[in-house]
């Protein structure tokens, strides 16, 4: 009697097939996740410099309400330069909690905690030969300022184990976002950093690259702008007048 072999359908891949294919998925995945990576990096500065414009528009209104002052240092008294500007930020009155400002927070700040990321000149310089300025705890009148396309008044705030993490009203390091020494610059590179004296500006928030550390800052004509973080000296955060 003849037998009869017939043909088996293959519903399945083979060991081989199925090693091929993962490693394509692989590859391509090896090929994508650094373009995606940038990609969502690149977004999250997107957002930053959109937030500090807005600020600056804020600062901007503020200014024209309150006889061309705006808020600077706050140390140890009086409201923070963020609760001033909340009803120029759509809230009404600047009492309410300003968590609700969405503004204040850096998407690439890395603690998610953090309710404001950013931080604004309180350096004040009496004379033009003075080169070490004090800290200011009250607003100053941008009238009569000169070069406010040269004048840094926020910048991106800088992370790490001296600074302290702000989640409500009055929380430790509640008035230590003030930059008023060359210390709290992102140039100082100091690998020992305190509370008092350590780096308050982001030196690495949006670098371009392992070599170009760098960061947001909102200038006083209200453009923003990276730059590299050894180029920002104190001479960026001097307001000069007529003196």
């Amino acid at each position: 009697m003849m037998r009869r072999w017939f043909a088996v359908p293959r519903n399945a891949f083979t060991l081989v097939e199925l090693l091929v294919v993962i490693a394509i998925i692989a590859l391509l995945m090896g090929i994508l996740l650094p373009a995606l990576t940038a990609a969502r990096k690149q977004g999250q500065a997107t957002v930053c410099r959109s937030n500090l414009r807005q600020i600056g528009i804020a600062l901007n209104f503020y200014a024209e309400a309150w006889n061309f002052f705006i808020p600077r240092g706050t140390g140890s008294s009086g409201d923070t330069w963020f609760q001033q500007l909340m009803p120029y930020l759509g809230e009404r009155q600047k009492t309410q909690d300003y968590r609700t400002v969405k503004m204040y927070r850096c998407p690439s700040y890395p603690n998610k905690n953090q309710t404001v990321c950013y931080v604004i000149n309180g350096w004040k310089f009496t004379s033009p030969t003075d080169m070490t300025g004090q800290a200011i705890e009250e607003p100053t009148r941008i009238l009569g300022l000169k070069k406010l396309d040269t004048k840094i008044l926020i910048a991106d705030s800088e992370d790490g184990a001296w600074r302290k993490i702000i989640s409500k009203v009055n929380d430790p390091g509640w008035f230590e976002n003030d930059v008023w020494s060359t210390n709290h610059l992102a140039s100082n590179v100091s690998a020992t950093q305190t509370e008092a004296d350590g780096r308050r500006v982001a030196r690495t928030r949006h670098s371009k690259g392992t070599t170009m550390p760098g960061c947001h800052y909102l200038f006083l004509d209200w453009h923003v702008e990276w730059m590299k973080a050894d180029d920002v000296t104190y001479k960026l955060w001097r307001f000069e007048y007529d003196f």
